[in-house]
């Protein structure tokens, strides 16, 4: 498979013309959010591309990104988007607009299944079987082709995912109900912030 792949130092070209959905995948120095800094912002529109923005950690500064992060008329598909807003507010300084994410999407859809990771989902809804190896490297320094490949992988494929199971909501008819759970995302990130990270609805 070919991806055209393109790194933007510091933050997206000015008059980039993306689309209205779009995939976005973040890569960080660790998971803590205290410690391990937000590297990489990684950006799909579907069509077999990913735009790699490899951030300035020093200060942020990525008026182009922000600008689309913030947009309402964009959706963002994520995977396991917890992560990935929380990093995003607290190095980027901002709550991403009009978001979904395939992991809640998944164990709220596919209850036939105990095995929700972005590996299983691009095997069932797409057929190919990626490697996930590179998930613990260095992404803070220079950027080797593996480690580019596989932050494209980890959202060339999140619309075909997204599209397959939101197919299977409508059909079970769980749409509302994950409609309705996706919007405790952002207090579940301001939770995480606040070291709240266990589940706070458990006895």
């Amino acid at each position: 498979m070919r991806i055209d792949i393109k790194l933007h130092e510091d933050d997206l070209p000015d008059q980039i013309v993306l689309s209205d959905k779009i995939a976005v995948d973040c890569e960080f120095m660790g998971l803590n959010v205290e410690r391990d800094k937000l590297c990489l912002v990684q950006i799909s529109t579907g069509n077999n591309d990913a735009h790699i923005i490899k951030l300035n950690r020093d200060n942020y500064i990525a008026p182009n990104l922000k600008k689309i992060l913030i947009d309402e008329k964009i959706n963002k598909i994520f995977h396991y988007a917890r992560a990935d807003l929380l990093f995003i507010k607290k190095y980027l300084n901002l709550n991403v607009k009009n978001v979904n994410c395939t992991k809640v999407m998944s164990k709220i859809a596919r209850s036939y299944s105990d095995k929700h990771g972005l590996k299983d989902l691009i095997k069932e809804f797409t057929g190919n079987d990626i490697s996930k190896n590179l998930q613990s490297s260095d992404f803070g320094g220079d950027l080797t082709e593996k480690q580019l490949n596989y932050c494209a992988k980890d959202v060339i494929f999140l619309h075909e995912i997204y599209n397959g199971l939101n197919k299977i909501l409508i059909r079970e008819k769980r749409d509302r109900l994950y409609n309705d759970a996706i919007k405790f995302i952002y207090s579940r990130v301001d939770l995480d912030l606040a070291s709240f990270t266990s589940d706070i609805w458990s006895h």
